[in-house]
């Protein structure tokens, strides 16, 4: 028997060109520094440990994920920092003697649009063996990849020494990130593409007499090392169509998602036994990371189930897989770890009958509530 329920139709009419990207996409390759070529086992290695990015200059960036003893997560060289957005993260020295510096490098997947609005965000952590705190991040796009055998700051005089590379340097101030050793902040702005912007840099670009900083400690004499996870890159204005999420509560289309109230995804649906997102899911799930960037205060959380076919153990657990699948996307997509939470219900729970695999289908779902923030 079919039980009341609110469908929640997120589909994407939207058609746009391929080279234009869905609004909420994020265009950094290997965001949160999960993919790796090798387990990191020494320090400044990343360039070959982790997968798609790089460092611009010779200075020595790390890469820290929980596979490694020597590089692990949450215990390092220079602190303990639990990792926010999976197993790794990247760490690099902001300031230091001599202007020593470190980057991060990166490929987008596709050049940015000239005119359009895009917002940059990252998050970062200040390690607790830092003797000096900064108070800006730089983030430097260009159209060709950046290599240059120097190891202090990357300067205008480096730059324009490239012979046909153009650039668009932002700079992000804060007043409360730089000196947090405990808890990942999010680093964000908003710009406009010059439409020249392929590569991305992260760092300091300035040397250590312009750089605005803070001494953490007496007698200071060391450098300001920096976690950082999650960079993404996102296209901000809205999609041609920018429709609404819309529900069906007892049968009646509503345009107004309810706080506390249990939705369940149209298309976000499984094949048998399997937990792995299809590509006409994750077009509704771009509405849902769209509508929870929009309204930053708001919390998530996800609920998996299955068919009855299987054990209830077995069931279980693949219904949290299926939840965890899309926990996974939302992260990917830059919602914070904190804004989300999960349950696998296995098949206790079923929409339909489990008498025919048409209902069995419907039963493979993914539902989620929309919940005020537990800080609001």
């Amino acid at each position: 028997m079919l039980k009341k329920t609110r469908i929640l139709f997120l589909n994407l009419s939207i058609c746009l060109s391929a080279s234009i990207v869905a609004n909420g996409q994020n265009l950094i390759k290997n965001p949160s520094f999960e993919s790796y070529n090798n387990c990191p086992s020494k320090l400044g290695n990343l360039k070959i440990d982790l997968q798609d990015w790089t460092a611009p200059t010779l200075g020595s960036t790390d890469y820290f994920n929980s596979c490694s003893i020597q590089m692990g997560t949450p215990e390092n060289f220079n602190g303990s920092q639990p990792s926010n957005f999976g197993k790794g993260y990247a760490g690099l020295y902001l300031y230091a003697p001599d202007d020593y510096r470190e980057y991060l490098q990166v490929e987008l997947k596709e050049k940015l649009l000239k005119g359009k609005n895009y917002r940059v965000s990252f998050y970062v952590s200040l390690a607790e063996r830092s003797d000096f705190a900064i108070k800006e991040f730089g983030v430097l796009f260009s159209n060709n990849k950046l290599e240059i055998e120097i190891k202090k700051e990357l300067s205008k005089m480096h730059l324009y020494k490239q012979v046909g590379n153009k650039y668009h340097y932002l700079e992000i101030g804060y007043s409360n990130f730089y000196s947090d050793t405990k808890d990942w902040i999010l680093v964000h702005t908003q710009f406009k593409a010059k439409g020249n912007e392929k590569f991305i840099v992260v760092g300091n670009f300035k040397n250590n007499r312009r750089t605005r900083m803070f001494k953490t400690k007496r007698n200071a004499n060391q450098g300001a090392y920096y976690y950082i996870d999650m960079v993404s890159v996102t296209l901000e204005e809205p999609p041609r169509n920018d429709t609404p999420l819309v529900g069906i509560a007892n049968g009646k289309e509503t345009k107004n998602i309810e706080l506390d109230k249990n939705y369940v995804f149209k298309n976000v649906l499984f094949e048998f036994d399997n937990s792995v997102l299809l590509k006409s899911s994750k077009k509704e799930l771009e509405k849902l990371v769209h509508h929870l960037q929009l309204n930053a205060m708001l919390h998530v959380t996800i609920n998996g189930h299955t068919d009855n076919i299987g054990s209830a153990n077995y069931n279980l657990q693949l219904s949290k897989d299926r939840a965890a699948a899309v926990v996974n996307y939302l992260l990917q997509s830059g919602i914070n770890e904190n804004r989300i939470s999960s349950n696998g219900f296995g098949s206790r729970n079923p929409l339909l009958d489990n008498n025919d695999e048409t209902n069995r289908k419907l039963n493979r779902r993914v539902e989620f509530v929309i919940s005020k923030g537990v800080n609001n």
